[in-house]
């Protein structure tokens, strides 16, 4: 999966990368920043999402579409769609921009608008990838995790450098009997959620 990215989705890649970097040095306001995950995450998403249980692939917070291209490859290995969330309107032409260059069109579908809004109507989740404004955490982890399959995975990124204003749910989530979770050391930290 990882040693044969299609040329497209690296190029496209590469771009955002540039872009991410560029704007945590530039002065781009907070809001207007790409603030993507880096490619370790990437790729540890994408494993995950090719191991994970058979049912449906979500993104809450899709960005410029950075996270989704990795958790696409793992759809594209597995013959599946994600579905991401963006609330931006920005973002949101900016990642159907991205699906676009990288000719990842078939295998996400893009959602604007608050994914609490969507989140009831969702069953039978596998994968999720929570990585959006910190305060809707709490709120999309209750949404979710009663909708997950079996074996499913819930990863909510930024577990250790927002780890104050997330503790309440990362409390809930290591003490809740329907999941076996843990805080995973790498990049900005992953809590990593599995259904029992």
């Amino acid at each position: 999966m990882h040693h044969n990215i299609p040329e497209l989705v690296q190029n496209r890649m590469k771009f955002l990368e540039k872009i991410d970097a560029e704007d945590r040095v530039d002065g781009t306001p907070r809001m207007e920043r790409l603030r993507q995950i880096p490619p370790e995450i990437g790729k540890f998403l994408s494993i995950l999402a090719a191991s994970a249980p058979k049912g449906k692939f979500l993104e809450i917070g899709t960005s410029a579409g950075y996270s989704t291209m990795w958790i696409a490859l793992a759809c594209m290995e597995r013959g599946t769609m994600i579905k991401t969330f963006e609330l931006l309107e920005e973002k949101t032409l900016f990642a159907k921009e991205t699906f676009r260059q990288s000719n990842m069109e078939k295998y996400v579908e893009l959602v604007e608008g608050d994914a609490r809004d969507y989140l009831k109507e969702e069953r039978d989740i596998s994968f999720c990838f929570l990585d959006a404004e910190k305060e809707v955490y709490e709120d999309c982890y209750d949404l979710i995790v009663p909708n997950m399959v079996k074996g499913g995975f819930l990863v909510a990124d930024n577990a250790i450098n927002h780890y104050i204003t997330l503790k309440p749910m990362i409390d809930k989530a290591l003490l809740d009997e329907r999941v076996d979770a843990l805080v995973v050391p790498i990049g900005k930290g992953e809590l990593l959620c599995r259904k029992i």
